[in-house]
């Protein structure tokens, strides 16, 4: 009888370590999930609101068209890309400055600048950005968590045997894009 439970437990003490590493894996490979869906919340958000601070821009500045196109069809490519991508993460990356080189531009337009309309929109713009950096940090972090889990023994082990892999970082794409953007007005 105590053969049999000190081979029962030498048994299950594996079987609950292993099942403990899983759940683990599990548990973070959805904080990092919900990080994610916490960014497309924001974006969503931001995606809504672009179209009306285009067209508010848009009566002010006619000729200011290549700024807003590109906005928008960033926007819009952004939106069909796969979750997750690091082409999504360019893309979103390419919204924000578009964004900002939006907003530059209306710098240019005092009428504008003081409609309450476009200030309402700028400043729910300015808020949107603020909670997607938010987001981006914490989806990050889940990111971190997770690749420490695949690359830390035992879990190393226990990833490539479950074909768990490393996740990308929502960073930045290119060198050019930490410079700061540059906005010509003519």
């Amino acid at each position: 009888m105590k053969t049999f439970l000190l081979i029962l437990v030498l048994i299950a003490i594996p079987v609950l370590v292993v099942i403990a590493i899983y759940n683990g894996f599990i548990s973070r490979r959805n904080d990092m999930r919900n990080a994610f869906a916490s960014i497309d919340v924001q974006l969503k958000k931001r995606w809504d609101l672009i179209p009306n601070l285009v067209e508010t821009v848009k009566g002010y500045a006619e000729h200011e068209r290549e700024t807003y196109e590109k906005v928008i069809n960033a926007r819009n490519s952004a939106r069909d890309m796969k979750n997750e991508s690091p082409s999504r993460f360019a893309k979103e990356n390419e919204i924000s400055e578009g964004v900002g080189r939006l907003l530059a531009v209306a710098e240019s337009y005092p009428e504008l600048r003081s409609s309450e309309h476009f200030l309402n929109l700028q400043r729910n713009l300015t808020e949107i950005e603020s909670q997607i950096s938010a987001a981006r940090r914490a989806y990050n972090a889940a990111v971190k968590s997770w690749n420490n889990g695949i690359e830390t023994f035992p879990g190393s082990f226990f990833a490539s045997l479950w074909d768990f892999k490393r996740a990308d970082w929502f960073e930045v794409a290119t060198a050019e894009e930490r410079e700061p953007v540059k906005v010509e007005m003519s």
